[in-house]
């Protein structure tokens, strides 16, 4: 089953190790058996990938609870 999360903006975020711009870039994530493609700022250097709080907290945590409560 794939689920879309919505897009995070990389505007303005700087890599602490490489010091180059995040860029949006398209990341897989996986939980539980499940996909989940979604735009994220990510280092184009390094290829660390940033999960901003309101998203971990938010919209993630709800897709966990839902995905463990079947």
């Amino acid at each position: 089953m794939e689920h879309r999360l919505p897009e995070i903006k990389a505007g303005g975020w700087i890599c602490r190790k490489c010091r180059k711009p995040l860029e949006s870039r398209a990341v897989e994530i996986t939980y539980m058996g499940s996909s989940f493609k979604v735009e994220l700022p990510g280092c184009p250097e390094c290829g660390f990938t940033f999960i901003p709080p309101e998203l971990a907290e938010g919209k993630m945590l709800e897709v966990e609870k839902l995905l463990e409560d079947k």
